[in-house]
């Protein structure tokens, strides 16, 4: 087996994301409150988003990783992510409501 080089990001990278992904807590938070009308779950999925993009890239180290194994998996859950959420939205547009 051969060794590989970790690439560790200093702290002051985790604080930032850190700061990020409360900022984006927060965030979470003040939409529920809103009213935006039919944007509430886009904005809440767009903010979910954005924070678990964060994590995966930072904390799980996905950002340093040079194995095209690990990006392939990951691409593939968003894949199915996105037509899980395509058909859902689909079903949901094509209801009829009385």
């Amino acid at each position: 087996m051969s060794e590989h080089a970790e690439h560790i990001a200093s702290r002051k990278t985790y604080l930032v994301i850190f700061v990020v992904l409360l900022s984006l807590t927060a965030a979470t938070a003040i939409v529920s409150f809103a009213n935006l009308g039919i944007f509430n779950p886009v904005v809440a999925l767009g903010i979910a988003t954005t924070k678990a993009l964060l994590v995966a890239l930072f904390f799980m180290h996905v950002k340093d990783t040079s194995e095209r194994m690990t990006k392939v998996v990951i691409l593939s859950g968003l894949f199915f992510l996105v037509l899980l959420l395509t058909l859902t939205l689909a079903d949901y547009a094509t209801r009829l409501w009385h």
